[in-house]
């Protein structure tokens, strides 16, 4: 091989492998965690409007009323749906209406390209179906996420405020300065608790502001911390104590959901291995003898 041929290859190859690494480091740079939770602290992602928590000034907002003349839906189909939505996080009074609109307009846009591309109205029918409860999923699978998110940080909030109540804080400056110092790593947590707190100092009585954090999210390890927060206050035992005890029922919680986690992955990755790899295995460890047989066969039917 010639000299020249040899040294246009290595230059070609150093060539792309500097490109392939320049690209490879900027997007690795780019969406980095570090400087994904950057961009957070610096500015709001789009949509997290939604997810503001209502303050004492909120106004009812244009776009929901606009919204709800155009389809007006019961006050309980909509207490329901602010529910779920509060859930996921959207505590916005525009979420209810927003998500209910989003209903319609998924079903229809569903709805209509199935109809265009199948020209079935029996598809199209069901596609509209189908696209009127792509939403209500996709509400369950955030307020499923909010929910873990709440749940695995439960027991470091607890050992925070055992930390702020020993050091001499009340419980509503210890739940606020907890809230602070975990708002990066569990940010659905920091809302909820900066809400109760807010709740407490509106006028509102500290087990009513504790019974809504307990509706508000969902999450069965919230409901029995209220319940034992609520019953501490009620008989006037040691807060710092009784949150000692059950921070250590929390832990044990977290661990057992973990193990449980572990041991349903071993179930859940016998679906992709039976549909991608046992398939190319057996096509690779059986086909030459199926392709053998087949010769054999087909050798001794043209004989006869």
């Amino acid at each position: 091989m010639p000299a020249d041929l040899l040294i246009s290859l290595a230059a070609v190859t150093l060539s792309v492998a500097l490109l392939s690494g320049m690209l490879a480091s900027s997007v690795m740079r780019r969406y980095a965690p570090e400087r994904k939770r950057l961009k957070q602290i610096a500015m709001p992602l789009p949509g997290s409007q939604w997810r503001q928590p209502l303050t004492l000034t909120s106004e009812p907002s244009e776009l929901a009323e606009r919204i709800c003349r155009v389809m007006p839906r019961s006050s309980k189909r909509m207490g329901e749906m602010r529910q779920r939505l509060v859930a996921a996080g959207y505590r916005s009074t525009a979420a209810p209406a927003v998500f209910a609109a989003s209903q319609i307009v998924c079903a229809l846009a569903v709805g209509v390209t199935a109809m265009v591309l199948t020209r079935t109205f029996a598809i199209g029918l069901l596609s509209i179906i189908a696209g009127f409860t792509l939403p209500g999923f996709w509400l369950k699978h955030e307020g499923s996420k909010r929910g873990r998110v709440i749940r695995n940080g439960l027991p470091d909030v607890v050992d925070l405020l055992i930390v702020c109540l020993e050091s001499g804080c009340s419980l509503d400056q210890a739940m606020l300065r907890s809230g602070e110092e975990l708002g990066l790593a569990f940010k659905p947590l920091a809302d909820e608790l900066a809400l109760v707190a807010n709740e407490i100092r509106a006028g509102k009585p500290r087990s009513e502001a504790f019974t809504n954090f307990a509706d508000r999210t969902g999450v069965d390890d919230v409901r029995s911390l209220v319940t034992m927060l609520i019953q501490t206050d009620r008989y006037g035992t040691s807060i710092a104590q009784a949150l000692r005890v059950h921070a250590d029922l929390l832990r044990t919680r977290r661990r057992q959901h973990a193990e449980e986690r572990a041991a349903k992955a071993s179930v859940k990755l016998v679906i992709p291995l039976v549909l991608c790899l046992f398939p190319a295995f057996y096509i690779i460890a059986l086909g030459p003898a199926l392709l053998q047989f087949f010769r054999t066969f087909m050798s001794v039917v043209s004989d006869f």
